[in-house]
């Protein structure tokens, strides 16, 4: 029996026990977190008095030679060590002595050691993909300012309905992930609390300094309630929403795409470097890295309600069940990490045809909108007659097998005597998208404005 914690016990662990406990083989990914944590604690440790100083500064070199061998390949994890907690500490015994090195568990617990280690990793992560996320905005707004007069339709129901600009369909996407980076900013705020020193559940007896500890791993603070702080997952919960929420945007955008580089549209290519092709029809280009990124969505959902699940029922404070926390939280990160890579590339090299775009937008009577528009303000019609006018002017278009723009004024005088010149130019769709210039409109200065806001937001540096 070698375990850290086997002076209770009189028998040796099963092996089925061994492998079925031990979270070694994943939660290795957070050594980084786990030794920066420890060396901050053995530093408090010796400003309390609680070690003397050099012990605390053997330990921490000691603790930083672990870290060099394991960034080296050099360190062997072992099954028997359970988790990266005491994999660290058994490899630390080995150098600075077993005596010396258990001093470092000294007021702390692998509960708090946990929170801490996962909370970290979390708040490391939520920068990381804050920052890919304003590369994918920067791209999206580079597509709209060289965008601004492409033409093309606006859809509802994935049906044509009103005329717009490329630029003004890129920026929707913009506002997105603006949002989705504000919700990965606010819950770093929210969750940047130092949960080390909780111990076990309430708190240790030793004279520790919680605040020195939170300043040296730079939180805000420490957390205020022991049986809390090593409770609480909603950090990793709020992350896995938040790339949730973020895998829901991409996936949209990316389903246009898709939807896009069809023959059926023709309005996009997507770059060869982004493509693959079929083992069997050589004509074929695929987009596949658009769906994969729509499909991983689904995974990035399945760990967020795996974690909702597995917390729901747990009694105050920490269980067992919390060890399954994180597998699908580093499954997520990555997945995202690199989504947001990949979808960025993708993007800055997809070509727009702008001669597609404009002729899909002269089918559909895109601008029907605008001639009842034109008979409320030019010629006093209520909007309900209007509409109902500008219905007759589209069946007749249909009829004769035309789109609504392409009606001469004697054809629309023939519904409605008092339709003037001023009816044609209505239905134009440059004149269209240029007459909607209420705030968030697709006219060119509406989009600009949105543009600046953009570009102003992506200016501000977030300190994650």
């Amino acid at each position: 029996m070698n375990k850290m914690w086997e002076g209770r016990f009189s028998e040796a662990s099963s092996e089925l026990l061994e492998e079925f406990n031990a979270s070694i083989g994943f939660d290795r990914e957070l050594y980084r977190e786990d030794i920066a944590g420890s060396i901050a604690h053995a530093r408090m440790l010796g400003a309390q008095g609680i070690l003397h100083a050099e012990e605390a500064e053997k330990i921490i070199e000691g603790l930083k030679s672990v870290l060099a061998e394991i960034e080296r390949g050099e360190f062997k994890f072992e099954i028997a060590d359970e988790d990266i907690h005491m994999a660290v500490e058994k490899r630390l015994s080995a150098l600075i002595g077993k005596e010396l090195g258990g001093r470092l568990h000294t007021a702390r617990s692998r509960n708090d050691q946990v929170a801490l280690d996962f909370r970290l990793y979390c708040r490391r992560a939520t920068g990381e993909i804050a920052e890919l996320l304003k590369a994918l905005i920067a791209a999206l707004v580079d597509v709209a300012r060289s965008n601004l007069n492409t033409l093309m339709p606006g859809f509802t129901h994935l049906q044509h309905a009103q005329p717009v600009s490329l630029a003004y369909h890129m920026m929707a996407y913009a506002f997105m992930f603006k949002r989705d980076f504000e919700r990965l900013a606010a819950s770093f705020e929210r969750n940047n609390f130092c949960p080390l020193g909780s111990a076990a559940m309430a708190g240790t007896p030793h004279p520790i300094d919680r605040a020195m500890v939170a300043k040296e791993l730079n939180f805000i603070a420490p957390t205020p309630n022991a049986m809390d702080s090593v409770s609480d997952r909603d950090f990793a919960l709020e992350l896995l929403f938040n790339i949730s929420l973020i895998f829901t945007h991409a996936s949209r955008l990316c389903e246009e795409l898709i939807l896009w580089s069809t023959s059926e549209f023709g309005y996009a290519s997507i770059s060869d470097k982004f493509s693959t092709g079929s083992s069997i029809m050589p004509q074929k280009k695929n987009p596949d890295v658009a769906e994969l990124i729509r499909g991983k969505t689904g995974r990035a959902y399945g760990n967020l309600m795996a974690l909702l699940t597995t917390m729901k029922g747990l009694p105050l404070a920490y269980n067992k069940d919390m060890q399954e926390d994180k597998e699908g939280v580093f499954d997520s990160v990555k997945a995202a990490k690199t989504s947001l890579v990949i979808l960025t590339e993708m993007l800055v090299t997809t070509r727009f045809n702008a001669g597609k775009m404009l002729e899909a937008a002269t089918r559909g009577h895109l601008t029907a909108t605008d001639l009842a528009d034109y008979l409320v303000r030019e010629k006093n019609v209520p909007f309900r007659q209007a509409h109902f006018i500008t219905g007759r002017c589209v069946a007749l278009a249909e009829n004769a097998g035309k789109d609504l723009s392409e009606l001469t004024l004697s054809e629309l005088q023939s519904v409605e005597p008092s339709f003037d010149e001023q009816a044609l130019a209505a239905l134009k769709l440059e004149n269209s998208k240029e007459a909607r210039t209420s705030l968030g409109g697709t006219a060119n200065a509406s989009v600009e404005k949105q543009i600046a806001q953009i570009d102003e937001f992506l200016a501000n540096d977030f300190k994650f």
